[in-house]
């Protein structure tokens, strides 16, 4: 079995050791550790032959399966490049967040989400399950142009308040409230859970593998990838669709 798989099906049997588990994963200070560093963690690992049928007590053994769970792909078992390792992905992103939030004309709303999409998506895209046709067709190539449109047609989204509001100028304070402050808040949120779809598309389409409580495979299923795909989009919605709706609403009672 994987050894980052092995450490997980350990470390995180309960949903509050899962939740202690990825805020370790999550830290910052992993994405300081070169490729070879990587490389030699991943490696020991691997011919330590540990079971890991009980949870890890040696804190080095624990740091070394942190630095290998949030730095390399736990299908390909390749070094997943380092703006897009779990560890940057809210520092980046956050900050994108609150920067499209601050934009009140149509063409930076629209360059400012297209760049979020653009990250956001690529993460998706090289953090995803790996499928099970994934060898038969140039099926990345697919998701990249596919991630590129539905990159391209979030951000116009995203930006259609504006537009809206530029062409159709009203005084009433209320349909300023709903288009400024209200409303893109969840268009924001509908496209972020949409380019996740889009671009791991192939999960649910083709299936992901499954494995036993041993870490064998035992088939393939389309309706687990399905459903990865789904908490995914569901968790990306809530939490950017969030975070860009505080902001507007605090900013409104301030104005007031």
């Amino acid at each position: 079995m994987d050894p980052n798989l092995r450490f997980w099906r350990t470390e995180g049997q309960s949903f509050f050791q899962r939740f202690l588990l990825w805020v370790d994963v999550l830290d910052p200070l992993l994405l300081l550790k070169s490729s070879d560093e990587i490389r030699r963690t991943r490696l020991l690992l691997q011919n330590s032959g540990k079971t890991l049928s009980e949870p890890i007590q040696n804190d080095q053994t624990k740091q070394a399966f942190l630095l290998s769970l949030s730095s390399v792909h736990p299908d390909t078992g390749k070094i997943i490049p380092v703006l897009f390792r779990p560890p940057a992905f809210l520092p980046i992103s956050l900050p994108l967040v609150i920067t499209s939030s601050l934009q009140h004309r149509a063409k930076q709303t629209f360059f400012s989400q297209f760049v979020f999409h653009m990250y956001t998506t690529g993460f998706a895209l090289l953090n995803g399950n790996g499928t099970a046709k994934a060898e038969e067709y140039s099926l990345q190539q697919k998701q990249i142009f596919c991630g590129l449109g539905a990159i391209t047609y979030a951000a116009c989204i995203g930006a259609l308040p504006l537009v809206f509001m530029n062409r159709y100028t009203s005084k009433s304070s209320l349909t300023q409230l709903v288009i400024k402050k209200l409303l893109p808040a969840p268009l924001f949120g509908l496209m972020s859970a949409f380019t996740v779809v889009v671009v791991r598309s192939p999960e649910f389409e083709n299936g992901i593998e499954v494995m036993d409580s041993n870490g064998k495979v035992v088939g393939v299923s389309q309706k687990a990838g399905e459903k990865a795909v789904k908490e995914t989009a569901s968790s990306r919605a809530v939490l950017f669709g969030t975070t860009l709706f505080l902001p507007a609403v605090l900013m409104y009672f301030v104005e007031r």
